[in-house]
């Protein structure tokens, strides 16, 4: 293990009426133009800054996801926490989860009665990707100038009809029995917050339940089935998805990326426990065929380094890779709940950008 190497900051600057957007950061994708996108827990929106020069990103336009897919109401939270670029597309992932009514702390026998409180939201249920043209998010555009097929924007099911994720892994063995107790994220429950993807094959992390110590990778492909529609597909043994366990020191996934045939997993307390975050590097996770369980001793899960840790805040929620000071691929991340030392001004919050150990897992420093 490597102690974590702070290569910069970069400071992203927002232009909302809503000063809480900058410390509510549930995850960040740098598309190839150099935009940053980024995506909050508490708003059915997707955000984008411009790179600005001396590490600022700032220019903020604001993407109603409304306006490119079909969503299951206009009011109710998505819970973004995950995003990723992909071959044209900007993917998106809800947390998937059940929430438990907060206490107030006012009067102790309403805040007992709110703690009996589920609610579900169903924009939480999402999965979709948006091709991004020119830096804009847009409903339909060609591939590219050479290739007549189109990139076109879908989410994982149709509303109204059985979501097909929740549907299988309501009778998978591990997970089922979860889902079926209607157990809320904050209570070891079902809670999706990390994504990668890579063409059809759709990486999920789940910050729980974590079974014993174990956290669990998901595997999906995906492929169009109606304009608008993506749908699980099964590979030739008919199994919808894989599951990949994971000894992740007794932590869940928080986020993912892709590097290579790798994938970097940002790590933190499941439920609303508080405490240190790791980054792991799961090699050659692109070619699991079938389930696996990985723990460090088996060298293929690997620690590569600790988080800077700060009690009560600066929870690490976003990861993606980020070209800094000569390094290709840097790691940049973004947090919820951010120390007031890392605020700038009414609307501005910095980012940490980290070099990656190891010569299997950053690329060689150019011009030195």
């Amino acid at each position: 293990m490597t102690d974590a190497f702070l290569l910069g900051r970069a400071l992203l600057q927002f232009h909302s009426k809503d000063e809480d957007l900058r410390r509510e950061l549930s995850a960040v994708a740098r598309t190839p133009d150099g935009h940053l996108w980024v995506g909050s827990d508490e708003y059915l929106t997707l955000e984008r800054l411009t790179p600005l020069g001396d590490g600022i990103y700032g220019d903020h336009k604001k993407f109603h996801l409304k306006d490119y897919i079909v969503l299951a109401d206009r009011d109710s939270e998505a819970d973004i926490e995950g995003l990723d670029y992909a071959d044209g597309y900007l993917w998106v992932v809800g947390s998937h989860s059940l929430r438990r009514r907060k206490i107030k702390g006012k009067k102790t026998q309403k805040d007992i009665e709110r703690l009996t409180k589920i609610k579900r939201d169903p924009n939480r249920y999402l999965l979709a990707r948006v091709p991004v043209l020119n830096g804009e998010l847009v409903e339909s555009c060609p591939r590219s100038d050479s290739d007549d097929r189109t990139l076109s924007a879908a989410r994982l099911g149709q509303i109204g009809d059985p979501h097909p994720l929740m549907e299988a892994l309501s009778r998978d063995e591990h997970l089922g029995p979860f889902l079926q107790m209607g157990l809320p994220s904050k209570d070891n429950g079902f809670d999706i917050e990390g994504l990668a993807v890579r063409g059809n094959r759709v990486f999920i992390g789940l910050r729980g339940p974590v079974l014993r110590g174990w956290a669990l990778l998901l595997e999906l492909r995906v492929e169009t089935s109606a304009p608008g529609t993506l749908s699980l597909a099964a590979p030739d043994d008919g199994v919808l998805y894989r599951k990949h366990f994971l000894d992740l020191n007794g932590l869940g996934i928080r986020e993912l990326c892709l590097h290579g045939k790798d994938l970097i997993i940002l790590a933190g307390p499941t439920m609303t426990l508080t405490g240190a975050m790791q980054i792991f590097l799961l090699e050659n996770a692109i070619e699991h065929e079938r389930d696996t369980l990985s723990d460090l001793a088996s060298g293929k899960l690997k620690v590569l380094f600790d988080l800077p840790f700060t009690m009560g805040s600066d929870n690490a929620e976003g990861l993606t890779l980020f070209p800094c000071l000569g390094y290709d691929t840097s790691l940049m991340v973004v947090y919820d709940s951010p120390s007031e030392v890392r605020l700038a001004g009414k609307k501005s919050v910095f980012a940490d950008i980290f070099r990656l150990p190891g010569k299997n897992s950053v690329d060689r420093q150019r011009n030195m």
